[in-house]
């Protein structure tokens, strides 16, 4: 690993670290630490969630154009201002502002971090350097989690104050890290940056490019159907069908972080040697087992120490599939992206994620909380069709994509595919 990927992964761990420390308790926060109200809280959830659906058309164009340093560099100053807002935020204008800022300055992060690992890689270093980057995003997480556990007092503002101060730091760190990283200046990344006025013509090849579209597809099935119940319609269908305490919601969690801290990179070296649709299938397939232990847990009569069990087993299966899933899926959208495109294709596929992530709990939270057994059904039914779309997506991969080792000249890989063409032709 290089200088500048150290560096990029550096930052992102640490910007995973100062989240770590807020998101878990945002809604406490809003709702009865500045006693602003329940509905004020989900409004502000809401215009995160909605800011950054509104940044993430728009920023994949700028990273082509101007390259991911300065638009990661906006980004983090953005976060950090909104992470600082709502500290001091003790008005609903001030809590919605600063949610805004915030929202948007974390969404446009992830695909300025994902294009300079890009950059900054080969497509036979690529999957190790994304596997390296969700294992410390996921470290960070849970560390900022647990140490912000310890320093959280609900009786007491001024410990929020210290959380999103602490991550208002944390993404400064970033910024101030991301301008000592010194971007390749291969051949392969000149001219990477279209000319002004193709943003239409950008989206139109995107659009035209049937892999790439089908990917979406499938990464939306992916998010809905994991990320999407983490903490809404599971979390709401354990303590309403299954009797689990609220505290076992926090070990299923940690459950699930341990595994993929755990299994990572033992799960790296399975990966690096099969085709990337097939490790999908086989994380569709995971996962529709863990919906049934999920079913068991909630439908089943065995007694509460079983239900819980196979309950931290579902989180736990997540894990294995999503640890399967971090060096398969972001180094796919690279490898499919023409050059000048890198941007554009991590910035669709950050939309796709983000639109997952919020229709999965409005669609899952009524019904994991009331409708037990559809609820289970629905979600066996949606991750056996992830087997399916990473079957039928196989086929329209070239073998490089679809199994980088198989490469003759792995640097040239990603400058060969243009989106409006079949493999075929590529």
């Amino acid at each position: 690993m290089g200088a500048a990927m150290r560096r990029i992964q550096a930052g992102s761990a640490l910007s995973a670290f100062g989240l770590g420390f807020t998101v878990p308790y945002l809604y406490v926060y809003v709702a009865q630490v500045r006693d602003l109200g329940a509905g004020t809280a989900g409004v502000v959830l809401a215009v995160f969630a909605m800011a950054a659906l509104l940044v993430l058309p728009f920023s994949g164009r700028a990273i082509d154009r101007r390259g991911p340093v300065p638009v990661l560099l906006v980004a983090s100053l953005l976060a950090a201002l909104g992470a600082l807002g709502m500290g001091f935020a003790s008005s609903v204008p001030g809590a919605v502002g600063a949610a805004a800022l915030l929202g948007a300055g974390t969404a446009v992060m992830q695909p300025a971090l994902a294009t300079m690992i890009v950059w900054c890689s080969t497509p036979s270093t690529r999957t190790r350097s994304f596997a390296m980057q969700f294992f410390l995003q996921n470290l960070g997480l849970g560390v900022g989690g647990l140490i912000g556990g310890q320093l959280v007092d609900e009786s007491r503002p001024g410990s929020f104050l210290l959380l999103f101060s602490i991550e208002s730091a944390m993404f400064l760190v970033l910024a101030g890290i991301v301008l000592t990283v010194r971007m390749p200046g291969s051949p392969a990344l000149q001219g990477a940056r279209p000319a002004a006025g193709k943003g239409g013509g950008a989206v139109r090849a995107l659009l035209g490019h049937k892999a790439m579209v089908q990917l979406c597809v499938l990464g939306f099935v992916l998010f809905f159907a994991c990320y999407g119940q983490f903490e809404s319609g599971l979390a709401a269908y354990g303590t309403e069908a299954a009797g689990i305490a609220p505290s076992t919601l926090g070990i299923a969690l940690a459950a699930n972080t341990a595994v993929i801290v755990a299994a990572q990179f033992l799960v790296l070296k399975f990966v690096e040697r099969r085709k990337r649709t097939r490790v999908i299938a086989a994380v569709g397939l995971i996962w529709a087992v863990a919906w049934l232990f999920a079913g068991y847990a909630g439908l089943g009569h065995g007694s509460q120490a079983m239900a819980t069990a196979a309950f931290v087993s579902t989180y736990a299966l997540f894990g294995l599939g999503e640890a399967m899933l971090s060096p398969t899926v972001a180094p796919l959208v690279a490898d499919l992206a023409p050059e000048s495109m890198v941007g554009t294709y991590n910035s669709a596929f950050a939309l796709v994620k983000q639109l997952a992530l919020a229709v999965g709990p409005a669609v899952g939270g009524p019904m994991g909380a009331s409708l037990h057994g559809p609820y289970i059904v629905t979600f066996v039914l949606f991750s056996l069709g992830i087997t399916v779309l990473a079957v039928r997506l196989g086929r329209r991969l070239t073998p490089e994509q679809n199994q980088p080792s198989l490469a003759a000249r792995p640097s040239k890989i990603v400058a060969r595919h243009e989106p409006a063409k079949e493999p075929a032709a590529a």
